[in-house]
């Protein structure tokens, strides 16, 4: 991967003219006439006591200086002085790695924000690394700010602040609620497996049930600034219809062993075992939240009322009940994912669902009519290995029906009220999880009601597609500047079946219509573009909701279009 192998290192006195020489063919590279260069030598030519004060750093390749920037002033405020790039390596990677050792030294310095005077022709760069154009810039020149932040509590507790290896076991976690609704083979959650990548802000190895298209992970990695990521795919292939990551690993005995003695936390979808999925029941959730609301302290939390029946035969009975009475009820298994086991029931359907009930126990709960746009929110946390709670945040979902389908993270996303309310309650589950001795990520599921109040649902103890998002814009944040807002579109339909080569192109095509709105998109789930029913997953991520909007749309109408390939 371009860049990969630059290694970074603080300049030395003595390289002053040198680097002088270097920021000279730089700035010739972009066709300035011979006058206005020669005006440009006092400000670029380097003395030898300027180097350490200007906290210049240079990035170098097989002993070859490419590159320098400096870092200057003071906190809170400091300012990129110089980022200059040997001509021959541009859109190598040298310039991407050199901001981002910029921006990671500001924050070792304290400092909230970072400024940065560009020359015209580097304008495309620094908007690409996220940097947000400043109007009214001095002496005519084109000016950019990066908010820095921190890296935040809860990034640290998850591995330890550590690289980490995920394993892509969705198939085998999902496998334990022996839910009917589910394909035996697994294969859409082998897909959804690809979500693995992201399972940490940066993953040193992973480990698939599928072979992914080669190229994709170079991709991802290059966008994220991961560096080298050890790829192991396929292991569910050539196996059982019930083969997945973890039985895969447990016929390769080399491979795991190799994993093992990397000493990485290893991350996966969530923990198997009656103890982790405790509260993965609906009926053992809705019993934790009813107790949290009557102990107080929750004003802004409604507990939907919810009737357990133990066979079909009551959940009957409990259907035509509340049918007769003209209600809307929400008809739940006990187990499920993703929305499936889950139907919302009108008073007019109840009798077509009867005639489909599946086995019990099943649970009738109260239906809570949502806020017409954003009224499904769902809050992440994770318990840490001392039992503390930290708080990832809240998100708005994208809710099909009962299917959810994607979801939103990042400032200003949820509105303040119904954040702190989800916040609040959130962290409360947390503390009730930790004190049941459970370890690791979950989640709380809520619906926002027309008055204002959140209605919980459920918890996930596991990984989910917002928890993704949660990770990739933590990483972002890291990179090009805090305040990065995500979405997951898990499943964007395709109007074509994609060869790879086929897929490649289409996401490049993607990737350069949305950079345009200023988005950045990453191909999450790029196994599935060959399906009998083809579709890919995305990652956007952007500074604005509106750009956010308008990249969901073109990615949306320009997947739909592949179809128009096969007509006139």
């Amino acid at each position: 991967m371009p860049g990969t192998d630059v290694l970074l290192r603080a300049a030395r006195p003595e390289e002053a003219p040198a680097l002088s020489g270097l920021m000279l063919r730089s700035k010739a590279h972009w066709g300035y006439d011979d006058a206005f260069l020669k005006s440009c030598v006092p400000e670029l030519t380097l003395l030898a006591g300027e180097v350490t004060r200007r906290r210049i750093v240079v990035a170098e390749r097989r002993g070859e200086v490419l590159g320098l920037a400096s870092l200057e002033g003071e906190a809170p405020v400091v300012r990129l002085g110089l980022l200059f790039v040997e001509p021959r390596a541009v859109r190598q990677g040298v310039g991407g790695a050199l901001y981002r050792d910029v921006l990671a030294r500001a924050r070792r310095l304290g400092a909230g924000r970072l400024l940065v005077e560009a020359d015209p022709h580097a304008v495309p760069f620094y908007t690409s690394v996220g940097a947000r154009p400043v109007p009214g810039a001095p002496r005519g020149l084109p000016c950019f700010e990066v908010e820095l932040a921190g890296t935040p509590d809860w990034v640290r507790a998850w591995t330890g602040g550590r690289r980490a290896v995920h394993l892509g076991n969705v198939a085998e976690y999902n496998r334990q609620f022996a839910d009917p609704t589910l394909d035996e083979a697994q294969e859409p959650a082998h897909h959804y497996s690809c979500l693995a990548a992201f399972y940490s802000p940066h993953p040193a190895a992973l480990v698939l049930p599928l072979t992914v298209p080669e190229g994709w992970l170079a991709t991802v990695s290059r966008q994220l600034g991961w560096g080298e990521v050890e790829l192991y795919d396929g292991l569910a292939e050539g196996t059982s219809a019930r083969g997945g990551v973890r039985s895969g690993l447990a016929a390769r005995p080399a491979l795991a062993a190799r994993l093992r003695e990397t000493g990485l936390p290893m991350v996966s979808w969530g923990q198997t075992g009656a103890a982790a999925l405790r509260y993965e029941s609906k009926s053992a959730a809705n019993a934790l939240f009813r107790r949290l609301a009557e102990t107080g302290g929750h004003p802004g939390i409604r507990v939907p009322e919810q009737a357990y029946a133990a066979t079909r035969w009551r959940a009957a009975r409990l259907l035509r009940a509340r049918g007769r009475a003209g209600e809307t009820v929400v008809l739940k298994t006990e187990h499920g994912v993703g929305g499936s086991g889950t139907a919302v029931v009108p008073p007019g359907a109840a009798r077509a669902v009867l005639r489909r009930l599946p086995r019990g126990p099943l649970l009738v709960e109260e239906y809570v009519e949502g806020l017409p746009e954003g009224g499904d929110l769902t809050y992440d946390g994770l318990v840490d290995a001392t039992g503390r709670v930290h708080d990832v945040g809240a998100a708005v979902m994208e809710v099909a029906g009962t299917a959810y389908r994607g979801a939103t993270v990042g400032p200003g996303v949820v509105p303040a009220a119904l954040e702190a309310a989800a916040l609040a309650f959130g962290h409360a589950v947390g503390r009730e999880l930790a004190a049941d001795g459970y370890r690791g990520w979950f989640d709380v599921d809520f619906v926002a009601d027309r008055a204002g109040r959140l209605a919980p649902t459920e918890t996930n103890l596991r990984l989910t597609g917002p928890s993704v998002a949660f990770m990739v814009g933590a990483r972002l944040d890291e990179l090009r500047g805090a305040g990065h807002l995500v979405r997951i579109v898990d499943r964007v339909p395709l109007g074509a079946r994609l060869p790879d080569a086929g897929l490649a192109e289409h996401v490049a095509a993607l990737t350069a219509g949305c950079a345009e709105l200023g988005v950045l998109l990453l191909p999450a789930v790029p196994t599935a573009a060959f399906a009998p029913a083809p579709y890919l997953g995305v990652l956007l991520a952007s500074h604005s909701r509106p750009s956010l909007d308008a990249a969901d749309a073109l990615v949306r109408r320009a997947s739909s279009a592949l179809a128009t390939m096969f007509t006139g």
